[in-house]
């Protein structure tokens, strides 16, 4: 499997050229324009090349601001991924600095963490699919990202023995079960996902933060949706 994802993202490299154009025109008409302003954040989008993190067939809409899903080993619809301009935001709201200790949950094969290695000062991408993992291995290798670590576990139950985070991206909706997530940010860490601030509002793109080792509150930052993750389903009711 990573030999094969190698193999892929040489292939796809060989066309940088021909994207490079496609990564501008993204950066210009879909994030500029969705109020991505963080300049850092920008230039790594216009240098990451989206279309290594994507199977083959995926590879030509790596620019679309369509959401993509991954196949999983039984050829049916897998892992979610966030449309580029829904990931810029996420990630500029998540206000990550060189200094911090990241947690990016549900990343797929993890292009998001490649757009943050040399933002932050170290990241554990957590996916609970092996063969993502093995292939987001190879892809983050690939790259250069070399201070990116790839987990395979539960998502729900983070990466304890690699915390605390400062931030823990988590990249799709959530009803319930941030719990042991929220126990593994700093006392002062942020953790931002898609969930609902409150019982009767909206799918936002919603950040959670701790102060001095507190919950300090949710806040809606901007609508996104998203599939529930695994892990992250609210119970169901009791029914009479």
């Amino acid at each position: 499997m990573a030999e094969a994802a190698e193999l892929h993202a040489e292939t796809n490299s060989q066309q940088g050229a021909a994207t490079a154009a496609l990564r501008q025109t993204m950066v210009e008409r879909q994030l500029r324009t969705f109020d991505v302003t963080d300049l850092p954040l920008l230039r790594r989008f216009l240098t990451v090349p989206r279309e290594i993190f994507l199977p083959h067939d995926l590879a030509p809409l790596a620019y679309s601001d369509l959401a993509l899903r991954l196949e999983n080993e039984h050829g049916r619809p897998g892992r979610a991924l966030l449309p580029p301009l829904v990931l810029a935001r996420l990630l500029q709201d998540a206000g990550v600095r060189e200094t911090d200790r990241v947690l990016d949950v549900a990343g797929g094969t993890f292009y998001s963490s490649a757009l943050l290695s040399p933002l932050a000062r170290e990241i554990v991408a957590l996916e609970d699919d092996a063969r993502l993992t093995a292939t987001a291995r190879s892809y983050l290798q690939f790259v250069g990202a070399a201070n990116v670590r790839v987990e395979t576990g539960p998502l729900a139950a983070g990466v304890p023995a690699a915390a605390p985070f400062d931030v823990i991206i988590v990249q799709g909706a959530v009803e319930a079960g941030l719990d042991r997530l929220f126990e593994q940010l700093t006392p002062d860490g942020r953790l931002l996902a898609i969930a609902k601030a409150e019982p009767d509002s909206g799918w936002a793109v919603t950040r959670f933060d701790r102060s001095g080792g507190a919950p300090a509150g949710a806040r809606a930052l901007f609508d996104a949706s998203a599939p529930v993750l695994e892990g992250f389903e609210k119970a169901p009711g009791f029914v009479f």
